[in-house]
């Protein structure tokens, strides 16, 4: 694949460690590195167990749960001695017809889902089908029960059209065969029943403009949907104080109400280790956070030409994988690059907006384990995510100052970089804070490759249902998702903050 540049950090010792980390090509202009001692390293082996759930909750053969990370009876998250990331699982239940009466209507769409069931504790819903190329021409809603009540949700929707999140046709985890078509993921909290049903759209709702023939033709949904129940696991516990770099206090990821725990030495996984080395030009070696600089700081951590003006913004706090618990042996282990970041473009996770700020991490992880596990993708699909009181997370693992290639905008994931609003902003107002957050990290992610907010840019389309591949695309350099693919996203109302973003951006860049 072109502009694709592969490297695998393939980290088994705490020797490894002590070598400088070549950044690849497409990283941005030289970071000043920070002095920091790696702790000591060890490889776990990695555990898989699946275990079969019936139509009743109970031992059968109708639904897969797979939990990737486990721990010993009486070894809880406090009681390891190691940075291993917090247990989660996936239960895939496959759909059928229901018993509903427009199913007995001869020639009429068949309507599938699961009536009311246990099911082991979930917070995140979607639906998958076996061709990532087909379309789900209809409506999918689903109901919940909060855990351990009898309290059923309201039926909610899903948001159906979900392929333009995606890798580029033809690229490497595009063709991989590993791909699924999949809604967007639903976040529903804390749930231990469901209910789901998919409707295919009438035929004459399919009709295409000036068809005679297709009305009497019943729309068939894919073959294979299934519906996936993902349980985000525990939040990771807060890492011990340390140095930071820069001379800045570090900052440990904790979230409001977070019990203290002792502090415990810390011993990372080879995988979490990998994910972390990338960022060892911003933090140390195992951070949860990579602490916020100053206008003056961040220009002095750039390498610019002599007599070059630091059109940058300054870094802002940004919370690593590590921090919100990604599981690190579920992502492919290489890291993808692409060769520059010349446009960001802006989404909304479509998730829903009924979670907390102390939850949004378990949201990530939902998402994470829903891109990997169900969507058959290679890692998180976008580089940067915000919750809505305007924290920044990392996303996609391969470094926050580097260009990652990611998988959030078909056609135009080359060059690029995807930020991820949690929530829906179709109808509701994103949070001040989210907008704010967008300003900032875009304010200084651009500014490491010279990129103005408020300027164009011309793209060269991989190939979507608005530009055909090959087509040169002139948009802003901070652009909605919908500016590449004829879509919803990020939302109509999240959209209109974007002239905003793009003001604020380069007013922080000091543009």
């Amino acid at each position: 694949m072109r502009a694709l540049l592969v490297t695998s950090v393939g980290v088994t010792c705490a020797a490894a460690l002590t070598l400088p980390l070549a950044a690849p090509a497409s990283s941005a202009p030289v970071l000043s590195s920070a002095s920091a001692r790696p702790p000591s390293l060890t490889t776990e082996p990695r555990t898989d167990t699946t275990d079969t759930i019936g139509t009743s909750g109970t031992t059968g053969t109708s639904g897969t749960t797979t939990s990737d990370t486990t721990a010993p009876d009486g070894a809880g998250p406090r009681a390891a001695k190691s940075a291993a990331e917090p247990a989660g699982s996936t239960q895939s239940l496959p759909l059928a017809p229901l018993a509903v009466p427009s199913n007995r209507v001869a020639g009429a769409p068949v309507v599938q889902g699961l009536p009311q069931r246990d099911a082991r504790p979930f917070s995140l819903v979607g639906v998958v089908w076996d061709d990532a190329e087909a379309e789900l021409h209809g409506t999918v809603q689903v109901r919940t029960r909060a855990t351990g009540t009898t309290r059923w949700s309201d039926w909610q929707d899903v948001e159906t059209h979900n392929a333009d999140h995606a890798a580029d046709l033809g690229s490497a985890e595009r063709e991989g065969g590993t791909v699924r078509g999949a809604t967007a993921p639903l976040w529903v909290g804390d749930s231990d029943g469901v209910e789901v049903r998919v409707r295919p759209e009438s035929p004459a709702a399919a009709e295409a403009p000036g068809s005679q023939d297709r009305a009497a033709t019943p729309v068939q949904l894919p073959e294979g949907m299934r519906l996936e129940l993902v349980d985000p696991g525990q939040d990771p516990a807060p890492e011990p104080a340390r140095g930071a770099p820069a001379n800045r206090a570090a900052v440990p990821a904790v979230f409001a109400d977070t019990p203290p725990t002792a502090a415990l030495p810390e011993v990372l996984t080879a995988e979490i280790a990998a994910a972390s080395a990338v960022n060892a030009e911003v933090a140390e070696l195992g951070a949860s956070v990579i602490p916020a600089l100053t206008q003056a700081e961040t220009v002095e951590s750039v390498s610019l030409a002599p007599g070059a003006k630091p059109y940058i913004g300054p870094r802002p706090r940004i919370v690593t994988r590590k921090g919100w618990g990604a599981d690190e042996k579920l992502r492919e282990r290489n890291f993808g690059y692409t060769k520059s970041v010349k446009a960001a473009f802006v989404h909304h996770s479509a998730t829903g907006n009924n979670y907390t700020c102390k939850q949004a991490p378990s949201v990530l992880r939902s998402i994470y384990r829903y891109h990997v596990k169900s969507s058959g993708w290679r890692d998180f699909g976008y580089n940067f995510a915000v919750d809505k009181c305007g924290n920044i997370y990392e996303g996609r693992a391969g470094g926050v100052t580097k260009a990652v290639l990611g998988a959030h905008t078909l056609g135009f994931n080359t060059n690029t970089m995807g930020i991820a609003v949690l929530g829906s902003y179709g109808s509701t107002n994103p949070p001040a804070a989210a907008v704010t957050a967008v300003s900032k990290l875009t304010a200084w992610k651009l500014g490491l490759f010279g990129a103005n907010p408020k300027g164009k840019v011309t793209l060269v389309s991989g190939g979507s249902n608005k530009y055909r591949k090959g087509v040169k695309v002139k948009m802003n350099v901070i652009s909605g998702h919908r500016d590449g693919f004829a879509t919803e996203c990020p939302g109509a109302r999240l959209y209109k903050k974007l002239g905003t973003a793009r003001t604020s951006s380069a007013k922080l860049q000091g543009r």
